[in-house]
């Protein structure tokens, strides 16, 4: 199998586990369970199974860990395990695993921004692609500020008859939609987080070609911050006791699926393909995020969802088509040139064969 092949499949498995992930999460956070717990003891795990594994079977092919790269680990897990977990799984609890999906691709967007701010992407204005770019990147943060602020009427569902006494009603409408801007505001945080996680995990692996010591590390690190976040904002000592029910479940899942398998291929996938690959899987999550919590939590697909989620993805596929342009006119330039330089040689070789005088031409007098 190709390794764009095993790449695409990899990705796709990768998103329904993080769908997958968000819903067993909720679930478990809507039995009471803290999610700042949920962090710790899931992290931990994937510490305890992946940390082996990098000193035991990767030992000879590891390069060697420097002062600089165990700070460069450090920020790489504040941003994509501290800030963006917590925050995800905060948002999660306010609002729902779809919107949580459709928030997620924002991702691309910041990524395109952080690429421009770090001069990591070229931007010229006067350029089609670029103006393309710039107005997808647009168009994606307008459906995110739809999905966050409008709910609107919730689908496929029968509707209820008014009845004369709606004030509780409406008191119990009005903190839904509190909870929901809520949640959205932590999930677009989670978003940028992940972006910055993206292009900085990109940079380190130039440097540092060994993905398994970078996971390794990263949730190692990722683990010790957030014991030391959990102890200030989690002082009941009952909360750090598991029910060997739904929460030890989405703990083992959260520390295989989500940390082992999900970190150790996203990582091999930036690093043969690039992080806006690994982004342009996203826009999946809004689908399987829809249909899992139907099915396992009986929540309803909202308008302001499907119609946010659309203008997210049609931003998203605009920036994903711009890039691909200019990628395959990166290639195309590249193998030119290498041609030209191939021709150059031979013209370069043949002429030197020209003036090169000939054995039997030579007089002696």
């Amino acid at each position: 199998m190709k390794k764009s092949h095993l790449a695409f499949a990899g990705m796709v498995m990768v998103e329904c586990l993080d769908v997958g992930l968000t819903t067993l999460s909720k679930a478990a956070m809507s039995g009471g369970m803290s999610h700042f717990v949920f962090v710790v003891y899931s992290n931990a795990l994937a510490t305890l199974i992946l940390l082996p594994s990098s000193f035991i079977i990767h030992r000879n092919k590891r390069p060697p860990l420097t002062l600089s790269i165990l700070c460069k680990f450090f920020l790489l897990s504040l941003a994509g395990i501290t800030v963006m977990q917590n925050c995800v799984f905060t948002g999660v609890s306010y609002s729902s695993p779809t919107l949580a999906s459709a928030m997620s691709n924002l991702v691309p967007a910041f990524t395109f921004f952080l690429a421009v701010i770090f001069r990591m992407e070229k931007l010229d204005l006067r350029n089609t692609r670029s103006q393309i770019k710039i107005i997808g990147t647009l168009v994606s943060i307008s459906g995110a500020l739809v999905v966050t602020l409008y709910k609107g009427a919730p689908l496929l569902s029968t509707p209820v008859q008014s009845t004369p006494d709606s004030s509780p009603s409406n008191t119990s409408s009005s903190t839904s939609m509190n909870n929901w801007v809520i949640g959205g505001l932590f999930l677009a945080t989670a978003s940028s987080c992940l972006a910055i996680w993206n292009t900085a995990q990109a940079a380190i692996l130039k440097g540092y070609p060994s993905e398994m010591t970078i996971v390794s590390f990263y949730s190692l690190f990722g683990t010790i911050q957030c014991t030391i976040l959990s102890l200030f904002f989690e002082r009941n000592p009952s909360a750090w006791t598991l029910k060997p029910d739904i929460e030890l479940v989405s703990i083992f899942y959260s520390a295989i699926c989500g940390g082992v398998v999900t970190f150790s291929v996203q990582t091999w996938c930036i690093k043969e393909k690039g992080p806006v690959f690994v982004a342009m899987f996203k826009p999946l999550g809004i689908a399987i995020a829809a249909m899992l919590g139907a099915i396992f939590l009986g929540e309803e697909l909202h308008v302001g969802s499907l119609i946010g989620a659309v203008v997210i993805v049609v931003g998203f596929y605009g920036v994903i088509w711009a890039q691909s342009k200019e990628e395959k006119e990166l290639d195309l330039k590249t193998k030119e040139d290498g041609e030209s330089q191939e021709d150059d040689e031979v013209d370069r070789l043949h002429s030197s064969s020209q003036k090169k005088p000939l054995l039997g031409s030579e007089v002696h007098v």
